[in-house]
């Protein structure tokens, strides 16, 4: 059986609260061995430790999202910061996330976007953690930051969807590109195209369950327990087997967290 690792959901939202013990059962049935759960904001963070240090195989990534700006205060940088270092000797503690810059939204606020952004990758190198990156519209002015300051540690670039010069861009910074859902849509003409040109060594997979679900399961809500689908969907881009591109990206996972992918079971 392949093993897996779900580089990116939110396992720990409410809607998933009654079906969770059956559905990391059957993750484990699956191989899906490790799961990151992504924070948002400040007030959701103790429930996402909850979860991730309740279930085994589960870790947190605790941060401030940029689509939850109005929710944001500039404490909770301090706050962030306090979090994670009375936690910093457990290893479920594994990235700061997801963070970054959306301009999708309409009139966005961009420099405070920046000024959450920025005190978090700077955060992140304070305590040698990685960083988990949401971007919109956003990939000039996020890679200029991550020039700027030079997060050692890297991370991944979640849910990515922009042009290979883009995806460069992140793999020269020593990112990996977060994939799920999305390319295995039969429209997803350019992503499609775009993919295969990307070393494997760059690409780690994920779901971001309960959003962005694969064409494979359109009607429901998306779950960790689809990555093996979207694993077998997107292995035939670069011509290998689900095993070859399961076994890769689970090699890359452990390389951004710090883990060691010999003693996985």
């Amino acid at each position: 059986m392949s093993l897996l690792i779900d580089t990116h959901n939110h396992l720990d939202y409410p809607d998933f609260d009654a079906a969770r013990p059956g559905l990391l059962a059957e993750c484990a049935r699956l191989g899906v061995i490790r799961q990151v759960l992504i924070g948002v904001e400040r007030s959701q963070w103790p429930q996402l430790w909850r979860v991730a240090t309740d279930n085994a195989g589960l870790h947190a990534a605790p941060g401030l999202h940029p689509l939850y700006l109005q929710r944001h205060q500039e404490a909770d940088i301090q706050a962030l910061r306090t979090f994670c270092l009375e936690r910093r000797s457990d290893s479920r503690l594994c990235a700061l996330g997801e963070i970054g810059l959306d301009y999708f939204i309409e009139t966005p606020d961009k420099t405070r976007q920046a000024w959450f952004f920025e005190q978090q990758v700077r955060l992140a190198i304070e305590l040698d953690l990685p960083v988990l990156l949401h971007v919109r519209r956003a990939h000039a002015d996020v890679v200029r930051i991550l020039k700027r300051l030079k997060p050692p540690r890297a991370g991944i670039a979640h849910a990515f969807s922009g042009s290979y010069e883009e995806a460069r861009e992140y793999l020269r910074l020593g990112f990996k590109i977060g994939l799920g859902g999305a390319p295995t849509w039969p429209q997803a003409k350019r992503l499609q195209r775009v993919l295969p040109q990307l070393p494997l060594e760059g690409v780690v997979l994920e779901t971001d369950a309960p959003d962005m679900p694969p064409a494979m399961h359109p009607d429901v809500r998306n779950s960790p327990t689809h990555l093996p689908a979207i694993c077998a969907a997107l292995a035939p881009l670069w011509q290998v087997s689900a095993e070859t591109l399961a076994a890769t990206t689970t090699r890359n996972a452990c390389a951004v967290f710090g883990w060691d992918a010999d003693a996985l079971a």
